[in-house]
């Protein structure tokens, strides 16, 4: 029976970009594995003043989260004290006795094997996954090296990938200019924003306390879609010139009882009265905005009046609804990690022209959708898109 092939990504992700993420799907590639393993450092021996782990954790979930057979482990981040590779190939092996291991590695970093804590020992556990990278030696020294390392028993393999000129310092330098690599997704250019990671000044106040109520309470998938909309929501609310920081928070928080139980939700607004209407409260779907208002005011201290009443309009509409409330619906639609469906460039187009026409764009294609499963619109969805008919902005 053939051995399970596994791929190893190392680093402290300070932070994680796509080019990892894309070396790490072409060594799935070029060696056929079935899974590689992000594996964020704990206390690397080798680097300082790096972000607190359990960002770069959260970090590398989120660029994982959508990625087939990438799966981030904990392993080196609970492990106590200094983090060296031989000791953490030493427990996979235990752990998985029948797998052949693939360690990936830049073409830079196997310049510096040689200084690896007992590296010779390290050579039997795994196969090197070597990607090109821009290097500071000649080639002729690189080859030597290589050849060097091969005689003392490491064992390498080259991935055909194209050369990408990045790093997680260049990213840090672009960050702090105002600027961000087309490699650095917007789900992680929000959370170091709103965190204020890197240099930069922290946006949300509370972001500290809420990223970690929120990644606790969400799944990774809907805590990097969170992320996703506050990012579209800032932008699309200063093109609109709505307060960019309130359509920031109220986009944060618009999910945060999404992953409660319904019976939860039901709980929530039936002993506090928020609704009574039946049809909401015999969905999720549409229950978690008003569930999240409430939540948002108890639970995570939003007392702003105009945040509040954004998260609970989110998923049905609302008749007379603000600028900020649409920032926050039409984010919710358009996010840049949302799956297409058949309205969705159409509503991403008219977004940063119009909210009024591109809130009812996208409220008929709901109602379409809704139609052709022989199911109800919402009755404020209706109303709100007959409401938008009647706005100087979307008359023809």
């Amino acid at each position: 029976m053939a051995k399970e092939r596994i791929g190893i990504m190392g680093g402290t992700f300070n932070p994680v970009h796509l080019g990892h993420i894309r070396m790490a799907k072409y060594a799935m590639q070029s060696a056929n594995l079935e899974h590689v393993l992000f594996m964020p450092d704990g206390t690397p021996p080798h680097k300082t003043d790096i972000a607190p782990a359990e960002h770069r954790w959260r970090m590398v979930c989120v660029a994982t989260c959508m990625e087939k057979g990438l799966v981030p482990s904990e392993m080196e981040l609970i492990r106590e004290g200094t983090t060296y590779t031989i000791d953490t190939l030493h427990a996979l092996h235990d752990q998985f006795p029948k797998a052949d291991f693939y360690y990936i590695i830049g073409a830079d970093t196997l310049m510096e094997l040689h200084k690896w804590k007992n590296a010779e020992q390290v050579f039997p556990l795994c196969t090197f996954l070597v990607a090109p990278r821009i290097l500071s030696v000649s080639s002729r020294d690189f080859l030597d090296e290589k050849k060097r390392l091969t005689s003392l028993g490491a064992k390498f393999m080259n991935i055909d990938m194209p050369l990408y000129d990045i790093s997680s310092s260049m990213l840090r330098d672009q960050l702090k200019t105002g600027s961000a690599s087309p490699l650095f997704p917007a789900t992680l250019q929000e959370y170091c924003g709103a965190l204020g990671l890197y240099g930069l000044p922290r946006r949300v106040l509370q972001s500290e306390e809420w990223f970690s109520r929120l990644f606790s309470m969400l799944t990774v998938k809907r805590f990097s879609h969170t992320l996703a909309v506050a990012y579209t929501a800032r932008n699309l609310a200063r093109n609109h010139r709505v307060d960019p920081l309130k359509a920031e928070i109220a986009a944060l928080l618009h999910d945060c009882a999404k992953c409660l139980p319904l019976s939860e939700m039901q709980r929530i607004c039936t002993e506090h009265a928020l609704t009574m209407d039946t049809m909401t409260l015999s969905s999720g779907n549409l229950l978690h905005s008003i569930a999240g208002a409430y939540l948002a005011a108890t639970d995570y201290g939003v007392e702003d009046p105009d945040i509040l009443r954004a998260i609970s309009c989110h998923t049905t509409g609302k008749v007379g609804m603000t600028k900020l409330d649409m920032v926050v619906f039409l984010a919710d639609k358009i996010e840049p990690t949302r799956e297409d469906y058949p309205s969705l460039q159409k509503v991403r187009m008219l977004a940063p022209l119009s909210l009024e026409r591109a809130m009812l764009a996208s409220l008929e294609g709901t109602a379409s959708y809704v139609k052709s499963g022989s199911r109800p619109l919402h009755p404020s969805s209706v109303r709100t898109m007959e409401w938008l008919r009647t706005l100087p902005e979307v008359r023809p």
